[in-house]
């Protein structure tokens, strides 16, 4: 696997190493000692999640704050999807600022969001699967989210906004300025 830093300081890239054959291909999707490594930090994920979305689903942005803060390790199983971390680290020198990947079935990559960042993603297949690893479960009481057309973010989420589905939790979220701190 190979570890590509972001310009958000924790979150990384992996372009996993893919043996391809006559009979299909194989990847090694995590390896905790590799992982570790190439993150350079320990991190023990406890919960895998997967979801399935049509295209236009947009899913966040969210977090979770203090001592359930979550580190989420995302992949897309089947389908593409623009996914996007936000650093809400308030002591970051790239607070605000955020870092989008296309993440598809075919090209395996997969993205590191560390604790203090929110998180989500849009999908831009007609179907997607979406699947990722988090270092601590979900606690209600500790959920945070921000709106995903914040004018303060300015993201570029690719479709246009007549074409997103979004919750309708997720869409009377608050902008990074109101929003719960994470920490």
């Amino acid at each position: 696997m190979i570890f590509l830093p972001t310009q958000l300081e924790g979150c990384f890239i992996i372009e996993p190493k893919i043996i391809k054959d006559e009979r299909g291909y194989f990847m090694e999707s995590f390896n905790e000692k590799t992982f570790e490594k190439g993150i350079g930090k320990a991190v023990h994920f406890i919960q895998d999640n997967q979801s399935f979305s049509t295209k236009g689903v947009l899913r966040g942005l969210h977090y979770q704050v203090g001592d359930h803060g979550q580190a989420k390790l995302v992949r897309v199983l089947s389908g593409e999807v623009l996914d996007v971390a936000v650093d809400i680290r308030p002591y970051s020198k790239t607070f605000g600022e955020y870092v989008s990947i296309l993440l598809s079935g075919d090209n395996q990559k997969q993205f590191f969001v560390p604790r203090g960042f929110a998180h989500g993603f849009l999908v831009l297949s007609e179907t997607a699967t979406f699947f990722y690893k988090c270092d601590n479960f979900y606690n209600k009481a500790s959920e945070g989210g921000i709106i995903y057309n914040d004018h303060s973010l300015n993201i570029d989420w690719i479709l246009d906004e007549k074409e997103l589905l979004i919750s309708e939790k997720d869409s009377i979220l608050p902008t990074l300025d109101k929003a719960k701190k994470a920490w």
